[in-house]
């Protein structure tokens, strides 16, 4: 199996398991992801996902150059499906070695980065005549200051963790073997918070980023309008009137 996917406690955890590729994807396992990703968004138990790739040289190095699709680049940019993550619901990347190519544009679709100071991350299409179609020519210049995006893809020439996180794409740095603990704070973090107000803000974020301030306001996403009905707005407020921990319903 090229792509782990297990749930306990409200958390996902996908995993990319490919290490003799570097983690690489072919089309069984971008496949896979697509699949994997329908169900978190589906799945009224999951709260949270992390992705990740297995061993600590990579995090995931893009699309499998060894497979032969048989499809030119207009056919293959024709074809491609753009991965959904998760939904409206939190996704956390756990970097663990190199992101590169489809491996740094599945980061780019996260919500939360942590990243080990080991990583560099890079967009190295340019170098093979091919083209960051999966998000890196439309998000990372969003993301990140544009001429460090262009520079980047034109040039496939890698950044650390530590100078992403300066230009504001990842949360956080940590050593390597410090990786797993800091992830489980960020996913502590995570459900600790209310479901709904999170898909509200996911939602929010993702779909107003091109409108002007006022019309971004003025938008009302069915997540928001059901974050601000709901139950957990009230549970919120009591629970800090009582000063205890509120039990979310989700509703």
């Amino acid at each position: 199996m090229s792509i782990r996917f297990d749930v306990e406690g409200h958390v996902a955890r996908v995993t990319i398991d490919r290490p003799e590729r570097m983690n690489a994807l072919d089309s069984a396992a971008h496949a896979k992801l697509v699949e994997v990703w329908q169900e978190v968004s589906s799945r009224d138990d999951i709260r949270c996902t992390v992705l990740t790739g297995t061993g600590d040289r990579a995090f995931c190095v893009g699309a499998d150059l060894k497979e032969d699709t048989g499809l030119s680049g207009l056919e293959y940019w024709a074809s491609f499906n753009r991965i959904e993550f998760g939904g409206a619901k939190p996704v956390i990347a756990k970097v663990n070695g190199l992101a590169l190519g489809g491996g740094m544009e599945l980061v780019l679709g996260c919500d939360i980065v942590i990243a080990a100071e080991t990583t560099k991350f890079g967009l190295p299409e340019a170098k093979v005549g091919r083209l960051p179609l999966d998000g890196g020519m439309n998000l990372l210049p969003r993301l990140i200051p544009r001429n460090i995006a262009v520079g980047m893809m034109m040039t496939g020439r890698m950044l650390s963790a530590n100078e992403m996180a300066h230009f504001g794409l990842v949360n956080s740095v940590v050593p390597a073997d410090e990786l797993d603990d800091e992830t489980d704070r960020w996913v502590a973090d995570v459900l600790a918070c209310a479901p709904l107000s999170q898909k509200a803000i996911k939602a929010t974020v993702r779909q107003t980023a091109h409108l002007p301030i006022s019309d971004a306001h003025a938008r009302k996403t069915p997540e928001l309008i059901a974050a601000l009905e709901s139950e957990d707005s009230n549970e919120g407020v009591t629970a800090f009137r009582e000063k205890r921990t509120p039990e979310w319903k989700g509703r």
